[in-house]
């Protein structure tokens, strides 16, 4: 039996601006920073929190250079695949801080059946969700 997704990946182009994106703009710690030899391994989590998230980049040893342009160009698009989702418990003074940061936003803070939250695209073109969640979500 499965106990808990404990790491997830996205894909990114730079990972030292990876690293300032999640870590400056939206307050991630990084996990782990390591050289594997053929890749560097760059996590990064919610302080305090267990999960880690991988920044990988396109190409060796999981993507030939020809794959690894093919992911790059899906995921500038926004067509990637991933993408992230964090809560919070200040989602205005979030919204404050990467409108500072002059992120590519996609959705304003909106209500949901679930709470309130927006959309931002990282840098290379995930999508990201911040909100806040009620307990109850009857609401």
């Amino acid at each position: 039996m499965l106990t808990r997704n404990n790491i997830s990946s996205i894909f990114v182009f730079d990972q030292d601006e990876a690293k300032q994106f999640y870590t400056e703009v939206l307050g991630l710690e990084v996990a782990d920073d390591m050289d594997f030899g053929p890749m560097r391994w760059l996590t990064v989590r919610v302080p305090g929190d267990t999960k880690v998230t991988l920044l990988e980049k396109p190409g060796p040893p999981g993507h030939d250079e020809e794959t690894a342009e093919q992911v790059r160009a899906l995921v500038a698009k926004g067509a990637g695949g991933g993408w992230l989702a964090f809560t919070t418990d200040d989602l205005d003074g979030m919204w404050e801080k990467v409108g500072a940061a002059d992120v590519d936003v996609t959705q304003e803070i909106v209500q949901q059946p679930y709470g309130r939250d927006f959309a931002i695209r990282d840098p290379f073109g995930n999508h990201i969700r911040i909100g806040e969640v009620y307990e109850d979500v009857s609401g």
